[in-house]
């Protein structure tokens, strides 16, 4: 595969900024931007917190690995991933062998001032969200640390953050391209 053609998926914690900057990016290298959340919406023909609440957590984690697996273009195309995309096991491993994992970074006042602006996030429209938000960060953590690239997202301007995942995605690329086919 060529380096310039080789797909860039956006993984990080709710809130840390993967739609926005995902958009960014993708509009920089001509790609196609996905969001896979909004993919799983527009397939299933309901909403997040509606699979949630019908069909359960790991109905919808089963239907993110079926995106990852091929709901989407093989090439030139940007996925912003969900925040518990790549948690269960074998996930991320599944994204590094279909191309180049950024994890986008944010401190936890950051992701709770934003995420509170958002209804659509069952797994913190709790009681106490920002309880909820830093145990599943903790949780999370590890697995993000793992994923590639960390690039932080506060106090950022958007430029400067779309162009060092630009400069990262382009790195991890060539080295991707090099690799054989299915290699993580």
């Amino acid at each position: 595969m060529n380096a310039a053609d080789v797909n860039l998926y956006l993984v990080g914690f709710m809130g840390t900024g993967k739609s926005t900057v995902g958009r960014a990016v993708a509009q920089r290298l001509g790609f196609s931007a996905l969001d896979s959340d909004h993919e799983i919406e527009r397939v299933v023909g309901k909403s997040i917190p509606e699979i949630f609440a019908n069909e359960g957590e790991a109905a919808f984690r089963a239907r993110e690995r079926e995106f990852v697996l091929g709901g989407h273009p093989a090439a030139r195309t940007l996925v912003a991933c969900g925040g518990g995309l790549i948690m269960p096991p074998g996930m991320l491993e599944l994204l590094k062998v279909r191309g180049v994992v950024i994890c986008l970074h944010a401190s936890i006042e950051t992701i709770i001032e934003r995420t509170s602006r958002h209804r659509n996030r069952p797994l913190i429209n709790v009681e106490n969200p920002e309880e909820r938000v830093r145990a599943l960060y903790a949780e999370r953590e590890p697995v993000y640390k793992r994923a590639g690239a960390v690039i932080l997202t506060d106090s950022r301007p958007l430029s400067d953050i779309v162009a060092h995942v630009v400069r990262t995605w382009r790195r991890e690329a060539a080295e991707f391209a090099r690799r054989p086919p299915g290699a993580a």
